[in-house]
């Protein structure tokens, strides 16, 4: 059976994926991470009055002769407070913040005044508009702030709630189910029998899951047996959206999720052009009327990282209905000699240095997730491709860089 091409199962990936339909409008203090479901337009302008920028003195330009003049204070304003209409040839103590007085045109900071008594000393000429916010400079009522699918990171909840705006209509959570095959497997905490390893798997899964805002329905350990796999695949599509796997997706006697996954549905990628990650599947499992998606991952936990990083994860995030799905790639400098002898693309872990450029992590095992710790992306290396320092190569962050 010949590979498909990394792109070209990407490229299947994300045509499959159906953002989940459902909505639920939620408090904004809860909405962080969510996607939003409609347009979000501001009722109000921001800011609502044009105000100071810094503490000094408001006053009318034109009120300026020459450095050094003098003008009676007619009023003192702070934060909070409404302001007078501004007397001509007066200036009025103004903090940061507070409502410009009507008439007012100039703030000039308190650093280049000197104050005695009612009256105050502008010891500079400053330009007409200096140190003033005006009215509407950031939003303006019936703007659209945010569109629907961004993600509601910290600043975009801060922008909503800057408009007065305390809830938002979100999609439904993805609900992803997750199972790992394997008799050897055991948990983390429990005695380690002869011949066995500890899931690790299970936390890569579950981290990256968690940053994604995924809700997440753990199945726990399968053993290596056919109707084991069967009965996991049914239970996982009767609850959730997406099914993702790790382990068994060779051709061993002891390997049953391809198989399983043909009894149960369907497969529509399998074995890709990748390293790490050759043996993944992507298909469907049935569900009555309808069909849950289900991502098969192999077992080594740097081939689970990797297969997240490049194409579970953008792939959930359009299922999760976001408009961004991934990083932008990087062309950067690399500061390592490479060479790929088979026939797959290489995702190589590597990780930023300080002189701009690209270091690579000495072991390439996909079994060395200690790897994926050192590294903060990976650099795509061509089938067939030799690459030597200086050379530029195409870098992806790792996860967790979406605004």
């Amino acid at each position: 059976m010949s590979l498909m091409s990394f792109e070209t199962a990407k490229s299947i990936l994300l045509s499959s994926a159906q953002a989940v339909g459902e909505t639920e409008s939620i408090d904004l203090a809860a909405a962080f991470g969510r996607a939003l479901a409609d347009d979000l337009i501001s009722p109000l302008t921001v800011p609502p009055f044009s105000n100071a920028a810094m503490d000094g003195y408001a006053l009318r330009q034109a009120d300026l002769s020459t450095d050094g003049t003098c003008l009676p204070v007619s009023q003192r304003v702070a934060a909070g407070c409404v302001a007078l209409p501004l007397q001509p040839g007066t200036a009025a103590r103004i903090f940061t913040g507070a409502q410009l007085p009507e008439g007012a045109d100039t703030v000039v900071m308190q650093e280049f005044c000197s104050s005695h008594g009612d009256k105050v000393t502008i010891n500079m000429v400053p330009k007409a508009g200096e140190w003033v916010r005006l009215a509407g400079a950031d939003i303006q009522a019936g703007q659209v702030i945010l569109k629907a699918g961004a993600r509601l990171s910290a600043a975009a909840l801060g922008l909503a709630a800057s408009v007065g705006i305390a809830a938002v209509s979100v999609r439904r959570r993805l609900r992803v189910a997750i199972f790992f095959t394997g008799s050897e497997l055991t948990m983390p905490g429990q005695d380690l029998p002869a011949g066995h390893i500890y899931n690790s798997n299970r936390y890569v899964l579950h981290g990256f899951l968690a940053d994604l805002g995924a809700e997440i329905i753990d199945l726990g350990i399968i053993t290596d047996d056919l109707e084991a796999t069967r009965a996991a695949l049914r239970t996982a599509a009767a609850a959730a959206d997406v099914i993702v796997t790790s382990g068994g997706m060779s051709e061993g006697d002891e390997d049953h999720v391809t198989t399983a996954l043909k009894l149960e549905g369907q497969i529509d990628v399998w074995k890709i052009a990748s390293k790490p990650g050759k043996p993944l599947a992507f298909g469907t499992v049935n569900h009555g009327e309808r069909r849950a998606a289900f991502i098969g991952l192999p077992g080594n936990p740097v081939s689970v990282w990797s297969g997240l990083l490049t194409l579970v994860a953008p792939f959930l995030r359009r299922c999760q209905g976001f408009t961004a799905i991934e990083p932008d790639r990087q062309t950067l400098r690399a500061d390592f000699s490479y060479s790929v002898k088979g026939n797959r693309m290489e995702f190589v872990r590597v990780r930023r240095n300080n002189q701009g450029g690209l270091e690579v992590y000495p072991n390439q095992d996909s079994s060395i997730i200690s790897s994926a710790v050192w590294a903060d992306g990976v650099a795509a290396i061509p089938a067939g491709a030799t690459i030597s320092p200086g050379n530029m190569v195409s870098y992806l962050p790792g996860p967790g860089q979406l605004p």
